[in-house]
């Protein structure tokens, strides 16, 4: 008989961490990365809401393992308190941000799909965490002007991730960059879009991965010249670029 944590890799071996976004061109070494240094450290929750997103129709959406890893370790060495989620889907990488918070710690996270939102939020209450979350079910681009008005929210967010709708990542920068703090991180998720943004796909793609090409590279264009923050663009899962807030 399989012991626990046997079972534990035999499954995450099918599920394969519901899509293989990484743009790292080996597949094997992507799965080494996962069962090396990623799946045996994951938290139970975090394990489980993969699990269960992982059976979701939209999985892809979903932020990857190894990136929620990385998200989750950078706001502890952050000693982030406040921090702002645009796009919640399942709740994996609210989850992620959840457990590295400290217990008085705040998360707005926004969605118009409450129903997805709610296929995690009982692993999100067994992990101890949901009191740190206020979860908004709305487009975000009124919530944000609604937070723009109250003088008390600009510079108040230590952390904010955005990965909602891609088309308007440039109106979300244009309000987040005062909502975060300065020396606070602002962090967008599929910068680098399926690596389109250099080269044509060898592969077929759907259409609005094409169409949305050029809003990622205008995108890249203006956060590469953006004054206000230093960037650094990673090449996790699908590209996360930190703008990091300087003035």
């Amino acid at each position: 008989m399989a012991t626990p944590s046997e079972s534990h890799v035999a499954l995450d071996r099918r599920v394969k961490d519901h899509a293989n976004k990484t743009l790292l061109q080996s597949n094997a070494l992507y799965q080494y990365i996962l069962e090396t240094s990623v799946y045996p450290r994951e938290h139970e929750a975090m394990k489980e809401l993969r699990h269960i997103t992982a059976k979701h129709p939209w999985n892809g959406m979903a932020v990857a393992a190894d990136e929620a890893q990385f998200l989750n370790m950078m706001l502890k060495l952050m000693n982030a308190k406040r921090t702002l989620e645009i796009g919640v889907f399942t709740g994996y990488s609210l989850l992620a941000t959840a457990l590295a918070l400290p217990e008085d710690g705040q998360i707005l996270a926004i969605d118009p799909n409450r129903k997805n939102y709610e296929l995690g939020l009982p692993v999100i209450e067994k992990a101890g965490v949901a009191h740190k979350i206020d979860f908004r079910e709305s487009q975000a681009l009124p919530v944000l002007d609604e937070l723009m008005q109250e003088e008390k929210y600009r510079g108040w967010f230590d952390f904010v991730f955005v990965d909602a709708d891609k088309e308007n990542y440039m109106n979300y920068h244009k309000r987040v960059v005062e909502l975060v703090r300065v020396g606070g991180v602002i962090g967008y998720d599929n910068t680098l879009w399926s690596g389109t943004v250099a080269v044509e796909p060898e592969y077929p793609v759907l259409d609005y991965v094409m169409e949305m090409k050029d809003k990622f590279l205008e995108l890249n264009r203006h956060l590469a010249a953006d004054p206000r923050i230093e960037i650094c663009q990673l090449s996790i899962s699908d590209g996360l670029t930190l703008c990091r807030r300087i003035s």
